[in-house]
């Protein structure tokens, strides 16, 4: 039996499900579905991903079968729809819309009102007896396919659109007749001759194989790659085609077209939320040409323009039936679009609607509580990166705000930046480390990049459904739109507002996504309070992770933070940030410029006390929960100057020659310090060093379990072992100050000393290395770099290049290389069990906060992950989620 590429749907009857996204993608699932359900939707068929797969792996050539599919269910919607497709008379006019199986809002292309032509527009005046619709749909065509299909520059159609206006004395589309969108339509063609240098296609077989060609040529299109790899969406997925029926919106005051959400997407409240247009098509709501109305009173009481439920009540109901069947089918907030063709409503799409972090967190909880979803579900509901949204600051309320301007609040959180007006000076900039504002008229998908680079968004034009808004909403950026208080001037660089203010590239504002206000200047922020339903989530989340979370963490102040985030122990507290203190360094100068022993522990013991007093910090901040302290790592010459002035002060302060420092800079100058002299080979060779600093974390344990009743279980973790041996002369050496500390207090603590696993033979041989050490922290960071042989702070010059061509999935730095660096992890994992059955095993690099990463290790085992106290949230529900997924 022949393979079937296209699925059919239409009165009531679909060949697909909502459950074969994979073959017809998101929108063409859905549709299969809405229409299996009893939903009014034009009838049409989709072509598989399938059919995608073999066009990009056969050079653009399609399955031998599916023209003859094709021909055969687009006579199925003929049937249905009374019509016939390039008929003179009574003409069928379709659509041809891409269809992912992830959601790529805008990202690739669409064609409508196809299969008109200089003949088929006769039956299309005909049908609707309104010439001026006819030819207004003819031209929108014409615009859309020369762009889409035929490569053409966009703008020339636009300025000769804004050229007839100008001639016509008027502003809107919608002011021009019959005759001025007849005489475009010639014009139209005419530029398109003239540009491409071939006729604009008047057969709708032509069109037709056109526009799925141009779909499918989409998905490679520059602006979909980039909303790809910010979105972890593979290529080979590719994209399905809907071919579907058209139905018009703006054919009279009768029709309108909107897109809706069955709840807020901002904040998650439960209410009917979306926009429409009277007498307008799909495009025309998200480009932000016209100001849309809302679709019902609920949020603007008070709005100057009148709502769906007033302007076209009975269709209000029936949609807001829909909306009811909708989530109680799909059990989630749905983004939906639908157009009213003379007073009929149908539906041309739903799909799991983008939602802001917040707004996720309450829709999931609130469906709990409604009896929708169980609590297992609420926690898969929402992505574990969301969480990253929710820990943005917000405006300090104290703060003082120079409003300058106050536009729709489309996408939460407070940033301030520099402006800049193109995606290209966003992107550029922000590779230079500057934090910038991106402010367009109204974005596009082009813009993508620019986007994703900027903090925040602001927008002239479009509603809380625009382009703007939607993608915004879904990186979690903050964003204002349709702030018609502000009137850009690309060419001038400048945006001016209403009250006389003019802001120039270059200039700080601040944004507001929570109010849509604008600000001139930096407006200071706060932290996020993290209560109520966050909360009652997060209580549903460590009731199904079995892994545990820690935070890597050097101050009290941090642990602090990260307790308050549900940290379960700090897993990383890396010992020489605390070095760098201006009253420390000048100890930890005097040791290392003394040339003997005595001259090195009589400056150690001046650092004791100091390091004594942050692990009492932290010890009581954690409240008897697990620390991992890491003994010195870094190589010496990190503590020392390297400017001459410095140097020179230095020389001053410690009363030695210029000289005698140059000298110790140079004797400790490293080629490659990330593979020299640092970790356990300096507590090889000054033994002293590790030895105040063991003494000083048992000293505090000591005190705090003798004069305050702590309990505390100390892990002293010794890195950058290549060999057992190491680990054994180090930890004879711990042990033995220990037992002396516990002894001189007389009381008893419990201790562990273990090891950090960053390079390949330490996890080649964690067999032999498990018999000294009692936990391993896996160092992911120098085993990334250790594994790859490269150096994390100068890949940066060449990874993106390495991810952009797939040669890598994505920066092994940020997302854990788990067929490579993971491969040892998890030989060390067994290795190290292989020996000490009830080893502790735990990762502490960054990877501990990268949702991925956590999975993976939940999957291979560890015990916990450990990670900045911010990301912890983060890593609790990616534990989560693995414990559900397993």
């Amino acid at each position: 039996m022949a393979q079937k590429f296209v699925y059919f749907f239409g009165n009531g009857q679909a060949d697909g499900r909502s459950d074969m996204k994979n073959l017809l993608g998101g929108k063409g699932a859905n549709l299969a579905e809405m229409t299996s359900i009893g939903l009014p939707v034009p009838p049409g068929f989709t072509i598989s991903t399938e059919v995608c797969t073999e066009f990009y792996k056969n050079d653009r050539k399609y399955p031998s079968s599916l023209a003859a599919e094709v021909s055969a269910n687009l006579k199925r919607v003929e049937e249905l729809m009374g019509k016939k497709f390039g008929d003179p008379v009574n003409p069928l006019l379709v659509s041809v819309r891409s269809g992912a199986r992830a959601s790529m809002p805008g990202m690739m292309d669409t064609v409508l009102n196809l299969g008109l032509n200089d003949v088929t527009v006769q039956g299309i005046i005909a049908q609707s007896g309104d010439e001026r619709f006819a030819y207004d749909a003819y031209r929108r065509f014409v615009q859309m396919y020369s762009d889409v299909v035929m490569g053409m520059e966009k703008e020339i159609l636009d300025h000769l659109l804004e050229k007839k206006k100008e001639q016509r004395g008027v502003h809107l589309d919608t002011e021009l007749t019959a005759e001025d969108w007849k005489e475009l339509v010639a014009v139209f063609k005419s530029a398109v001759k003239e540009e491409l240098g071939k006729e604009f296609p008047e057969d709708p077989e032509e069109q037709l194989w056109g526009a799925i060609g141009a779909v499918f040529g989409s998905w490679m299109n520059q602006r979909a790659i980039t909303y790809r790899r910010l979105n972890n969406i593979p290529a080979e997925w590719g994209t399905a085609v809907n071919v579907q029926s058209m139905v018009f919106g703006n054919m009279g005051n009768d029709c309108a077209t909107g897109v809706a959400f069955t709840r807020d997407p901002s904040t998650g409240e439960n209410y009917f939320y979306g926009e429409f247009l009277v007498n307008a098509q799909g495009e025309d709501v998200v480009a932000g040409i016209r100001t849309p109305q809302p679709i019902n009173r609920v949020k603007d009481k008070d709005g100057k323009l009148p709502s769906m439920e007033e302007v076209l009540p009975e269709c209000y109901r029936q949609l807001a039936q829909i909306r009811t069947i909708l989530e109680t089918h799909y059990k989630d907030m749905q983004d939906i679009e639908f157009t009213i063709e003379k007073g009929i409503l149908y539906m041309l799409q739903t799909r799991n609607g983008k939602r802001t972090a917040p707004a996720a967190i309450k829709i999931a909880v609130d469906m709990v509580n409604e009896g929708l979803i169980d609590k297992k579900a609420a926690v898969l509901r929402v992505a574990p990166a969301q969480l990253d949204q929710l820990l943005h600051p917000s405006l300090d309320p104290k703060a003082e705000k120079k409003v300058i301007a106050k536009g729709l609040p489309a996408s939460p959180g407070a940033v301030s930046g520099e402006v800049v007006f193109t995606a290209d000076e966003a992107e550029t900039a922000a590779k230079q480390g500057h934090k910038v504002i991106l402010v367009r008229i109204e974005t596009s998908p082009e813009d993508i990049h620019g986007m994703h680079a900027a903090q925040g968004i602001l927008t002239a034009r479009g509603g809380m459904t625009s382009h703007a808004a939607v993608v915004a909403r879904g990186m979690g950026k903050c964003c204002v739109a349709g702030c018609g208080d502000i009137k850009v001037d690309y060419n001038g660089e400048t945006f001016s507002a209403r009250n006389g203010v003019t802001v120039k590239k270059g200039d700080i504002i601040t944004l507001d996504g929570s109010s849509g206000e604008v600000m001139l200047g930096a407006v200071p922020t706060v932290p996020v309070q993290l209560t109520g339903d966050f909360g009652t989530l997060m209580e549903w989340v460590d009731t199904f992770r079995t892994m545990k979370v820690r935070a890597n963490s050097d101050t009290p102040h941090d642990s602090r933070v990260a307790r308050d985030f549900g940290a379960e122990g700090i897993g990383l507290c890396r010992t020489e940030h605390m070095f760098f203190d201006a009253e420390r360094i000048a100890a930890v100068r005097e040791m290392i410029l003394s040339e003997e022993l005595e001259g090195r522990e009589r400056a150690l013991a001046k650092i004791l006390p100091m390091q004594k007093g942050d692990f009492i910090g932290i010890f009581r901040e954690m409240k008897g929960l697990p620390v991992t302290i890491r003994l010195l790592d870094p190589p010496l010459h990190e503590f020392l100057p390297q400017a001459e002035k410095d140097i020179e002060d230095l020389a001053r302060t410690m009363k030695v020659t210029v000289n005698a420092i140059k000298h110790k800079v140079e004797f400790l100058h490293e080629f490659n310090p990330m593979l020299g002299h640092r970790g356990c080979r300096l507590g090889i060779t000054f033994p002293e060093i590790y030895d105040m600093q063991v003494r000083a974390i048992m000293e505090a344990a000591c005190e705090l379990v003798k004069n305050e009743g702590f309990n505390i279980v100390p892990e002293i973790m010794i890195p950058l072992i290549a060999t057992a041996k190491e680990l054994q002369v180090l930890k004879e050496n711990a042990v033995a100050i220990c037992e002396e500390v516990i002894a001189s207090y007389g009381v008893k603590v419990e201790y562990l000393i273990g090891t950090m696993i960053e390079l390949p033979r330490a996890a080649l041989t964690a067999d032999e290395v498990a018999v000294e050490a009692q936990f391993f922290s896996f160092g992911t960071n120098d085993l990334t770099q250790t594994t790859f042989g490269l150096s994390r702070d100068d890949a940066g010059k060449f990874l993106p290049f390495y991810v952009d061509h797939g040669i890598l999935p994505e920066d092994p730095f940020v997302s854990l290389d788990q067929s490579g660096v993971g491969k040892l992890v998890k030989i060390a994992c067994e290795l190290g069990r292989s020996t000490r059955a009830g080893i502790k095993l735990g990762i502490c690099g960054e990877h501990g906060g990268d949702p991925a990463s956590v999975i993976f290790c939940h999957n291979i085992g560890l015990d916990y992950v450990s990670c900045s106290p911010f990301r912890v949230p983060i890593a609790r529900l990616a534990a989560a989620h693995a414990a559900l997924a397993a």
